[in-house]
């Protein structure tokens, strides 16, 4: 039985180094069920014994953080099985029940994202205007290396191409989300349309239906209008609320007839944690302990607008959904046993998920937020609550004003109960009054802030069931990123990461929970906001050093094809022979990056060094002609 004997055996994860002090050591002891390995049993035989626990709960109505199972965990197992195309079987999602409740049901949709300020570039072309990140990375320290998205991956350029991508892994959807600026280059719709970004956008959505794939459109994924940061301040203001509505309906006017999977916001959190309270993204501001919370209060309300506009004028023509993407990661307490860490965990969720989740499913903020943020207010000697406060009538305009949750999750971390001291300048980092840790012997296949624990998903996804009625949900996002220097076409770490989290999916259906689709992320390589482009998400390698920006398929891409193509893990036989293949393809892929970047390599000399050895010689022979002439007069 595994175990980990102290904290000495964890590493203490703090998210700003200088923010969370040293825990005090102290004994405590973390029981995890028996581990299972999958090589020592018959398939059959664990096709019937192997089950998950199960949250035993109506699925209808809300639960509260007692209904949780915190003590129940079991990350051991794995399930194998495929949908049979040819069963007679009795199908559904979400409550019902599937004949093999070990595969995923026929129906579910798989995809892969991506966003427009990451991928796109042409940040000043064909009319397009300036956002907060153009801004943002335009600043010297800001961004590593001083790396800007000013032309990404060419993405504006290259449509059809990575269509094609999408095409050869075989998906039903490609997540993307459209840039503010480019279609309202000011962000305020009275004063200028950009008709060229309308087009680019109109065209690349249908080449998606023409190849059959979905769309699922972000309307927001943090590239604010730079003009509205300037003249406003940004969501510090309300009056975006008003300016987000009329830049949605535009959406929804110009591509609602083909779009039918909207998203209001993509990962509020990190807009205003990272972009108002740190300014570790754009647009960089560092406002004390009221920032954050003010910056997601407004975005609150938007999104609710936004639905409501929807609701009330598009719906009933356009038949589509309008949700909210929200990215979380699971906190697991330290001692499952202890009430002072399940307290934790919980803040820990509450505080990331329940801080956007809570008004939308219940109407208001968590409890525990409230009477934490307002508890360190009052310590601060504020009149009123750091955390804002929603009127009777905007707790009934917000709530239920999402026809899908979409949730993004990439890892996990313990939690344990840690007191604060009293600080006059409080924030939402201490004012949760906790500490996040790992296990160093979970993996970490990139930076050391992204672990895989895959059973952390599953725990996460029955949380959202019993806290929120459980809803219809789509992951959209999920992936883990290479920070190695050289370039890493066979992914292994990445083939084990989707392999992991895929199958805690398969798990939470088997729980009842109701999951409609997966969307990795991400189809490319791209600028990844402050870390510029030295992390890697993508399927596709970008060679950025050439000046075409190729792109060479990673062996996870192989490897999340077959995914795709048997709609689970059809038994462990086949899934190895899934991994060599990928394993192969990718080794062949590297002889062709290698002879690609000769030739890259080669051009450049015959571009600059030949022009500029050219030159130097016409200037020798000139300067030789001069003496010459001087010496014979």
């Amino acid at each position: 039985m595994a175990k980990l004997s102290s904290l000495r055996d964890i590493k203490f994860f703090e998210f700003h180094e200088n923010r969370l002090p040293a825990v005090e050591q102290q004994l405590l002891t973390v029981l995890f069920p028996c581990q299972v390995d999958p090589a020592e049993e018959p398939w059959l035989l664990r096709m019937g014994t192997l089950r998950g626990w199960a949250v035993l709960l109506p699925l209808l109505g809300l639960g509260t953080a007692e209904d949780f199972p915190w003590t129940k965990n079991n990350p051991g197992s794995f399930y194998y099985g495929t949908f049979p195309a040819d069963a007679h079987t009795k199908t559904s999602l979400g409550g019902k029940c599937w004949s093999n409740s070990l595969v995923f049901p026929p129906g579910f949709l798989w995809g892969v994202g991506s966003s427009a300020y990451q991928t796109e570039g042409a940040w000043d072309k064909d009319g397009k205007g300036p956002s907060i990140w153009d801004a943002f990375t335009h600043r010297k320290g800001k961004v590593f290396r001083n790396e800007t998205g000013d032309s990404a991956c060419d993405g504006y350029y290259r449509v059809k191409d990575d269509i094609q991508l999408l095409k050869e892994l075989k998906v039903n959807h490609y997540l993307l989300s459209i840039s503010w600026p480019r279609i309202m280059p000011t962000g305020i719709k009275a004063e200028q349309l950009n008709e060229k970004g309308i087009q680019f956008y109109n065209d690349t959505i249908n080449s998606l239906l023409e190849n059959n794939i979905t769309p699922i459109v972000s309307l927001y994924h943090w590239d604010l209008p730079q003009v509205l940061q300037e003249k406003y301040g940004g969501w510090q203001n309300i009056s975006m609320i008003n300016y987000f509505n009329d830049y949605a309906n535009l959406c929804f006017e110009k591509f609602g007839d083909r779009v039918k999977h909207w998203i209001t916001f993509s990962n509020p959190w990190a807009v205003a944690e990272n972009g108002y309270e740190t300014g570790e993204h754009a647009p960089g501001l560092k406002l004390g302990g009221c920032g954050a919370y003010k910056a997601a209060h407004h975005i609150i309300k938007t999104h609710a607008k936004v639905w409501h506009s929807y609701n009330n004028t598009w719906r009933r023509e356009q038949q589509g959904m309008v949700g909210i993407s929200l990215t979380s990661g699971w906190g697991e307490p330290v001692d499952p046993h202890s009430q002072a860490d399940r307290d934790a965990a919980e803040r820990y969720i509450q505080f990331h998920l329940g801080w956007f989740a809570n008004p939308i499913y219940r109407g208001d903020y968590p409890e525990v937020m409230k009477n934490y943020v307002g508890r360190k207010s009052a310590q601060q000697g504020l009149g009123t609550s750091r955390l804002p406060t929603f009127s009777v009538q905007e707790k009934t305009y917000i709530k239920g004003t999402s026809d899908f949750l979409g949730i993004g999750h990439f890892t996990t971390r313990y939690v344990l109960q840690k007191n604060f001291p009293f600080l006059q300048v409080s924030g939402y980092h201490t004012d949760r009054d906790l500490a996040e840790l790992v296990d160093p012997n979970w993996p970490a296949p990139g930076p050391k802030w992204l672990y895989s624990v895959p059973w952390g998903f599953r725990r996460l996804l029955n949380f959202i069931k019993t806290q929120y009625g459980n809803p219809l949900i789509y992951v959209t996002e999920n992936g883990v990123s290479e920070a190695a220097q050289c370039t890493e076409l066979c992914d292994e770490g990445r083939i084990q990461y989707l392999k992991g989290y895929i199958n805690e999916i398969l798990k939470a259906l088997n729980d009842g929970v109701n999951v409609k689709g997966y969307t990795a992320w991400s189809l490319l390589d791209k600028f990844e906001w402050n870390k510029g482009f030295s992390e890697k998400f993508g399927l596709y390698h970008i060679d950025f050093k050439n000046k075409n920006k190729p792109r060479y398929p990673k062996a996870s891409a192989d490897y999340y094809k077959k995914i795709i193509s048997a709609n689970g893990f059809p038994n462990p036989r086949e899934v190895e022979n899934w991994y060599r293949k990928a394993m192969d393809s990718c080794s062949s892929t590297h002889h062709l990056l290698a002879a690609d970047s000769l030739i890259t390599h080669m051009e450049m000399v015959t571009e600059i060094v030949l022009p500029t050895v050219f030159t130097l010689c016409i200037l020798i022979c000139i300067v030789l002609l001069i003496f010459y002439l001087r010496n014979h007069t």
